[in-house]
């Protein structure tokens, strides 16, 4: 009998040691379009992949 994964969840917390060596904060809005760009195209490989079912 096969077994199916409908689901997968998987939970991380990133963290940049240098950052916390030096106890500087990283500037969160430079890479916030990056992130939102990656994001969006994620998405759309998903929904693609889910209509050519």
């Amino acid at each position: 009998m096969a077994v199916e994964i409908r689901e997968l969840v998987i939970k991380t917390t990133v963290s940049d040691k240098r950052l916390e060596e030096t106890g500087k904060r990283a500037d969160e809005t430079s890479a916030r379009p990056d992130l939102v760009q990656c994001c969006v195209e994620e998405v759309l490989k998903i929904l693609k992949r889910e209509k050519e079912r």
